[in-house]
C-alpha cells in the first residue's frame, strides 16, 4: 500500500514538475504573438524585441521634431508671422499634439491594442508629412519672397496646405505617443523578477534614443532647413518617418502583445453612474461584502486584481448589492452594479490626477525651448568663428545633456543612491519627478538672467530702437538648455515610470494618453500666457513684454514669471506627493 503510494506520489511530482517546466517556457503576463497565441519566453520580447521599438522611436522623434524645432523660424520667415502669432500657432499645434494621444489610448485600450494602433496611425502620420514636405516644396504653396520691409501673407491654399499637414502629423503622432513606452515595457514580463529588473531600466533606454533623434534632428536637419532649403529640410524627416515604420514592423515576429481589454471611459462611466443612482445607500462596514466577480479576468480579461481602499468611499456605492437587484435579478447590469476592481481603476485615476496636473507647468517651461528661448536666440549673435549656429540648433545642448546624463544615471548614479535608498532603482519615481521639477525651476531663471544682460548690452549700444541681433553669444543660452534637458532626464522618465507602474493593468495606454495630455495643456497654458501678457502690457500703446523688436521688450519678465509658476507648482507637488504614497483622500 505504501509503495502505491509513493509512486502515486512521484507520479503527481513528476506532473507538476512538467506542469512547472511548461509554464516556464511562455510568460505568465497573458502575451500574445500577432497571432493571438501564447509567446515562447526564449523566442520573444525582451531587449531582442526593444531594439525594433527603440530604432523605430529613434526614427520618428527625428522625423516629429525635424518639424517641430525649427517650425518657428518656417512661420516667421517663410510664412511671415510675427513672433507672438508665430509661438502660438507652434504652441497649439503641439498642444494639440498631445491631446490626440486620448483618441490613440482609447483605441489601443479598447479595440486594436498597441501594436495595431501604432501601425495604424504610423500611416497618418506618414501621409501627414508628404503633404508638409509637399507644402514647402510646390512654389505655389509658398508665399512670395520679401521685398524690402513688406512681406506679404500666405494665401487661405497655402495657409491650408501646411495646417493640413502638421494637423495630419499630430492626428498621427496620437496613435504613437501613448502606445510605443507601454509596448516596450510590455516585452517585458512581470511575472519573470529578472525581466522585472530590466523593465526598470527600459524607460532609460527608451528615452536616450528618443534624444538621438532629436538631436540629428536639431542639427543635421535644421541646418539643411536653414542653408538648404525647406523643401529638402521636411522631405528627409519624412524619409525618416518611412523608415520608422519599415523598422517597427521587422520587429513583428519577436512581440509580445497585450490583448486589448475593453473601452475604459465606458468602466468609468458606469462607476460614475452607478455610485449616482446609489447615493442614499449605506456602505457595508465589511468591505468584503461588495460586490465582485468570483473570476476578475471574465470583468477584464488579464488583469490584477486592485485592492480595496479606504479612500474615496462615494464610489464604493457602485459595488453595493441592494435589494432591488435582487430582486428583479439585475446583478449583471453593468450600469447598476460595478466590481470592486472597476471601483478602484477609476479610484487610482482621481488620486493621480493632482500629481498629473503638476506636469503641466513643467509642460510649459519646456514649450520655451521651441518657443521663446527660440526668439531670444535669433536676437543674440549667432556666428561662432566661420561657423553660422540657427536658434534652433541650441536645443541639441538640451539633448547632448539627456544623452550623457542618462547612462551616467542609470550605470553610476542608481548604484550609488542603493547604497543610501535600499531601492532596486536606486530612487523612486516620486523622487525623480520632484527633483524634476526643481531643476525646471532653474532653467527659466537662467534665461531670465541672460536677458537682462542682453537687454542691457542693447540699451548700452543704444540698438534699443533697432532690430536687429546684440553682439552676445547664442552660446549664452546652454546653460538654460542644459537644465531642461537634467530636468527632463529626472522629471519626464520618473513620469513615464509613475503612469506605467501606478495604474491599473487595463488603463496603462490611456494613463500614458493622460500624462501627455498634461504635456498638451502645458503647451496650451504658454499660448493662453502669451495671449494674457501681451493683453495687459500692450495697453495704453506700451510694447509689452514680447514686441516684434525684443530689443525694447521684457522678455525678461516672462522668464520670472515661469521661474515663479515652476516654483510654486514644485511645492504643490511635494504636498500631493505625500498624499499619494500614503493614499490619503484629496
Amino acid at each position: 500500500m505504501t509503495s502505491m503510494e509513493d509512486e502515486r506520489s512521484a507520479l503527481e511530482d513528476g506532473i507538476l514538475l512538467l506542469q512547472n517546466e511548461g509554464s516556464k517556457l511562455y510568460t505568465g503576463d497573458g502575451s500574445v504573438d500577432i497571432h493571438g497565441k501564447p509567446v515562447l519566453k526564449q523566442n520573444t520580447g525582451n531587449w531582442k524585441a526593444c531594439f525594433f521599438i527603440l530604432g523605430a522611436e529613434c526614427c520618428e522623434r527625428m522625423a516629429f521634431f525635424g518639424i517641430s524645432a525649427n517650425l518657428v523660424t518656417y512661420i516667421t520667415k517663410i510664412l511671415h508671422e510675427g513672433n507672438v502669432s508665430a509661438a502660438k500657432t507652434v504652441s497649439v499645434w503641439q498642444g494639440t499634439c498631445y491631446v490626440t494621444p486620448l483618441i490613440g489610448a482609447t483605441v489601443a485600450d479598447g479595440y486594436w491594442g498597441r501594436y495595431w494602433t501604432i501601425a495604424a496611425f504610423s500611416t497618418i502620420y506618414f501621409i501627414g508629412m508628404c503633404a508638409l514636405s509637399l507644402s514647402a516644396a510646390i512654389p505655389a504653396l509658398i508665399p512670395a519672397e520679401c521685398v524690402g520691409s513688406a512681406c506679404p501673407p500666405g494665401t487661405v491654399t497655402q495657409s491650408t496646405a501646411f495646417l493640413f499637414g502638421i494637423y495630419l502629423v499630430a492626428l498621427g503622432t496620437g496613435g504613437i505617443k501613448p502606445c510605443v513606452s507601454p509596448f516596450g515595457a510590455d516585452q517585458f514580463d512581470d511575472s519573470d523578477p529578472k525581466e522585472r529588473v530590466m523593465k526598470g531600466s527600459f524607460f532609460d533606454w527608451f528615452y536616450f534614443s528618443f534624444s538621438i533623434g532629436i538631436l540629428i534632428a536639431g542639427t543635421f536637419l535644421v541646418w539643411i532647413q536653414d542653408n538648404v532649403g525647406w523643401g529638402l529640410g521636411f522631405c528627409i524627416p519624412t524619409l525618416c518617418m518611412g523608415i520608422a515604420i519599415i523598422v517597427f514592423l521587422l520587429g513583428t515576429p519577436l512581440y509580445r502583445l497585450q490583448k486589448p481589454r475593453g473601452f475604459p471611459f465606458t468602466r468609468m462611466c458606469q462607476v460614475l453612474v452607478s455610485s449616482c443612482r446609489k447615493w442614499n445607500l449605506e456602505l457595508p462596514k465589511d468591505s468584503s461584502l461588495l460586490y465582485e466577480t468570483p473570476d476578475i479576468s471574465s470583468a477584464v480579461e488579464g488583469s490584477c486584481i486592485l485592492e480595496h481602499t479606504d479612500t474615496l468611499k462615494f464610489l464604493d456605492k457602485a459595488a453595493v448589492v441592494s435589494d432591488a437587484e435582487i430582486s428583479d435579478g439585475d446583478v449583471f447590469n453593468p450600469w447598476r452594479l460595478c466590481t470592486v476592481n472597476q471601483v478602484e481603476e477609476l479610484k487610482t485615476l482621481i488620486r493621480m490626477f493632482p500629481i498629473w496636473a503638476t506636469g503641466i507647468v513643467f509642460a510649459a517651461v519646456y514649450a520655451q525651448m521651441s518657443t521663446t528661448f527660440l526668439e531670444q536666440g535669433m536676437m543674440m549673435n549667432t556666428t561662432i568663428g566661420f561657423l553660422t549656429i540657427p536658434p534652433a540648433s541650441l536645443s541639441t545642448c538640451y539633448v547632448i545633456c539627456v544623452l550623457f546624463l542618462v547612462p551616467i544615471y542609470d550605470r553610476i548614479i542608481v548604484a550609488i543612491a542603493r547604497k543610501f535608498t535600499h531601492r532596486g532603482k536606486g530612487f523612486s519615481s516620486f523622487q525623480r519627478m520632484g527633483i524634476g521639477l526643481f531643476i525646471s525651476v532653474l532653467s527659466p531663471s537662467a534665461a531670465a538672467v541672460l536677458e537682462v544682460y542682453r537687454l542691457r548690452l542693447a540699451k548700452d549700444l543704444d540698438l534699443t530702437g533697432e532690430k536687429v541681433a546684440v553682439p552676445l553669444s547664442i552660446l549664452w543660452q546652454i546653460p538654460q538648455y542644459f537644465l531642461v534637458g537634467a530636468a527632463e532626464v529626472l522629471g519626464y522618465i520618473g513620469q513615464l515610470e509613475f503612469f506605467y507602474e501606478e495604474s491599473p493593468k487595463s488603463l496603462r495606454s490611456l494613463c500614458s494618453a493622460l500624462y501627455l495630455l498634461g504635456f498638451s495643456l502645458g503647451f496650451y497654458m504658454n499660448s493662453f500666457t502669451l495671449t494674457v501678457v501681451t493683453y495687459f502690457t500692450t495697453k495704453g500703446g506700451k510694447v509689452g513684454w514680447i514686441p516684434e523688436n525684443l530689443n525694447e521688450g521684457h522678455l525678461d519678465y516672462l522668464f520670472w514669471l515661469w521661474a515663479g509658476l515652476s516654483f510654486l507648482n514644485m511645492l504643490v507637488y511635494v504636498v500631493f506627493a505625500i498624499k499619494f504614497k500614503s493614499k490619503k483622500s484629496f
